[in-house]
C-alpha cells in the first residue's frame, strides 16, 4: 500500500502511537480542488491528522470531523474521517496567498489567523460528542495537541507536514500522533520529550526515503516497540446523487416549487470532492410530491441531530435558512 497509518505501543505499553505517509491523497485532494501551496499544506496537514483520528474509531460506523475556523484569509477549513481512515476535506479558501513565516516556511498559521478548533465524533451513540478548544499557532499540529489536552486530557505530541515541489504538486505528507496512556512513568515521559526535541520535521525523514515505521523506530529505540496494525488511509467522498437529493429536499416547498416554475434543471455541487449532480425538473417535482421518500434525512446543526419531517415549521424554515449559508447534511 502506498498511503497508510501504523498503530502500535512502546514501552511497555506505556505509550500508543500512530504515524501516517499521507502524500497520495494529499495530492490528490490538490487536484480535486486546485488549491494554493499554503492551502494545500494546511488541508493536508489536517487530513493526516483526522485521518489517524478517524483510525481510533472502534466502530466502522464511527465518523470524526475536524473543523477549523480563524480570521485569516483562509477562513477555516473541514476534514470528516471514518474509522477506515477513509478521509475528505476542503478549504474555505483556496486561492490564499501569503509571504513566507520568518522560518522561511509556507505561513499555514498566518493563513488561518485567530480562531477556533472543533471535533465532532459520531460514535453511534443518542448525541455525538463535540469538543472545542482555540487555535494555539494555527499551524494545526499545536492546535490538535492542545485539544487532546485540554477535551480529552490526554497527552498527546502531534506532528504534521507537508512539503511542496517547486510546481505546486504534494512531494511529501505525513505525521504522527504518540500519546502516553495515564499509568506512562516519567522516565519514560522524560525520554520521550528529549528524543522529540531532537527530532527533525516528518516531512524530512520521509524525504529522505525513510517510512513510518523507520519514524517510529528512532523515536523508540530501545522502548520494546511493538507495530500492531497497518491500515490503508485514502481520499474518499461518499456522495452520490441520492445523497445530494436530500439536500435539494431539504431547501423547502415553496423554494422546489420556484425551481419548476423557472423550468430549468439546477446543479448541486459537494463541498468535498467538487463533485456536480444535476436534478432535473422532473426530479424537482418528484421530491415536492413525494416527501416520504426522503423520510431519512437527517439534519445536524450545533453538535446535535433530528429528522428534518419531524421539526415544527420554525425549526425548519431555521434548518432552511442555515443550509442556504453553506451548513452540512448527511
Amino acid at each position: 500500500m502506498s498511503d497508510y497509518i501504523i498503530r502500535g505501543m512502546a514501552a511497555d505499553k506505556q505509550v500508543r502511537f500512530f504515524a501516517a505517509n499521507t502524500k497520495e491523497l494529499v495530492e490528490k485532494a490538490r487536484q480535486i480542488h486546485n488549491t494554493s501551496p499554503i492551502a494545500t499544506a494546511a488541508l493536508g496537514r489536517l487530513m493526516t491528522g483526522t485521518a489517524m483520528m478517524g483510525s481510533m474509531c472502534k466502530n466502522d460506523s464511527d465518523i470524526v470531523t475536524v473543523q477549523i475556523k480563524g480570521d485569516g484569509p483562509m477562513g477555516g477549513l473541514v476534514v470528516t474521517s471514518d474509522a477506515k481512515a477513509r478521509v475528505k476535506g476542503y478549504v474555505y479558501n483556496k486561492d490564499v496567498m501569503l509571504p513566507p513565516n520568518a522560518q522561511g516556511k509556507l505561513d499555514v498559521g498566518g493563513a488561518i489567523g485567530n480562531g477556533v478548533l472543533t471535533v465532532i465524533k459520531d460514535l453511534g451513540l443518542k448525541e455525538p460528542y463535540s469538543g472545542q478548544t482555540n487555535l494555539i499557532t494555527g499551524e494545526i499540529a499545536e492546535d490538535l495537541t492542545y485539544y487532546f489536552a485540554s477535551s480529552e486530557q490526554i497527552p498527546t505530541s502531534v506532528a504534521l507536514g507537508v512539503l511542496m515541489n517547486k510546481e505546486n504538486t504534494v512531494r511529501q505528507a505525513g505525521g504522527f500522533m504518540i500519546q502516553m496512556m495515564p499509568f506512562a512513568s516519567d522516565e519514560v515521559i522524560t525520554a520521550l520529550e528529549e528524543r522529540l526535541k531532537d527530532f527533525t520535521s516528518v516531512t524530512s525523514h520521509l524525504d529522505k526515503g525513510e517510512t513510518p515505521e523507520d519514524m517510529m523506530a528512532e523515536l523508540f529505540e530501545g522502548m520494546d516497540m511493538t507495530i500492531e496494525d497497518k491500515i490503508p488511509t485514502e481520499f474518499y467522498c461518499n456522495c452520490s446523487k441520492e445523497r445530494v437529493s436530500r439536500a435539494v429536499v431539504s431547501v423547502g416547498k415553496k423554494e422546489l416549487t420556484d425551481m419548476i416554475e423557472e423550468g430549468k434543471p439546477i446543479e448541486v455541487n459537494c463541498h468535498f470532492c467538487n463533485s456536480h449532480y444535476t436534478f432535473s425538473v422532473e426530479e424537482l417535482k418528484d421530491a415536492v410530491v413525494n416527501p416520504e421518500k426522503h423520510k431519512n434525512l437527517k439534519v445536524r446543526m450545533g453538535g446535535l441531530s433530528a429528522y428534518f419531517i419531524a421539526m415544527s415549521p420554525a425549526q425548519q424554515e431555521n434548518v432552511i435558512q442555515r443550509f442556504s449559508k453553506g451548513a452540512v447534511i448527511k
